[in-house]
């Protein structure tokens, strides 16, 4: 795919389901949002918010009128999952923001989520666009345990905080299908790698592991990844999870080792990064973006 390309899920059991690539940080295959052609139409995560038209053109190109879209839900308040939702409600008179509440008052005023957000990826602020404000009363906050409605199907909100503390997931019983938020690390389908995710400064290896479970209980037949894509796991769900589970303890200790040897946080991170490496995927700066990104977030969890 790339970005702008929208395409429908076809795996067995889904329905209803397409996604978009929102060509995130100018990098194709990296960024996804969800379109369900519902009773009660939606989009799960809104991308960064640069290309937000993506989203509307896909809209389109689906068949949904931008007045029929009634739910735009986020699995948490980082803005390459967030960003969007400010400007596709000003463009979709109908729609919602649904938002885990501990995070919901930073969409309606981002001031400090913009701060936060540059502080945490530095020169890729680039990438961004300042998020549009979200009007209080076009947020809906949602909590482990609740349900969004969507007519002929549903999204059922589960706690999943070990990537951050606002993260939730969302599981769709009738496609049996699981919207992973950052929950199953980043997936990337032209090399059939999974890569860990472990931003500043909320990442928790321990709660991690926990989310995982959290999916498995689930039982899914397909895990949707924000990065990037459907994945079919009908056969494989236990691997699947169990190989994430493996990535991301083995980087957690290659970095506290690397920490232990070089002492300095700065020169760990300066390895990671210029020992990144990703061929046939992503580009160059991305990959090293994404090193100094995750190596940074794990030196923050092993100071708590």
């Amino acid at each position: 795919m790339e970005p702008g390309d929208v395409s429908e899920v076809t795996i067995d059991g889904c329905s209803d389901l397409y996604y978009v690539d929102t060509g995130m940080y100018d990098t194709a295959g990296y960024g996804a949002a969800y379109v369900l052609d519902a009773d009660r139409p939606a989009i799960v995560e809104a991308g960064i918010g640069t290309n937000y038209e993506y989203l509307l053109e896909a809209l389109d190109e689906i068949g949904i009128d931008s007045e029929a879209l009634e739910v735009v839900a986020v699995t948490h308040i980082h803005l390459d999952h967030a960003g969007g939702a400010g400007f596709l409600v000003e463009a979709c008179p109908n729609a919602d923001v649904y938002v885990p509440s501990v995070g919901a008052g930073l969409l309606a005023e981002p001031s400090r989520l913009v701060a936060g957000t540059k502080a945490a990826v530095g020169d890729q602020w680039q990438y961004y666009v300042e998020p549009e404000p979200i009007p209080d009363d076009r947020i809906v906050e949602i909590d482990d345990g609740d349900v969004i409605d969507l007519g002929n199907h549903e999204l059922h909100v589960h706690g999943a905080p070990g990537h951050a503390f606002h993260q939730v997931i969302f599981d769709d019983p009738v496609n049996e299908t699981v919207f992973t938020g950052d929950a199953a690390g980043i997936w990337i389908p032209d090399l059939e790698r999974i890569k860990e995710t472990s931003p500043p400064s909320d990442f928790d290896l321990e709660e991690c592991l926990d989310d995982l479970e959290t999916i498995r209980e689930l039982d899914p037949n397909v895990l949707c990844y924000t990065h990037f894509g459907p994945r079919d796991v009908s056969d494989d769900l236990d691997e699947v999870l169990d190989e994430y589970a493996t990535v991301l303890t083995e980087w957690v200790e290659a970095v506290d080792a690397k920490r232990e040897e070089l002492e300095a946080d700065r020169a760990v991170i300066d390895y990671f990064v210029s020992n990144a490496s990703l061929p046939g995927a992503w580009n160059e700066r991305k990959v090293r973006a994404e090193a100094e990104l995750n190596t940074r977030g794990v030196l923050d969890s092993l100071e708590e």
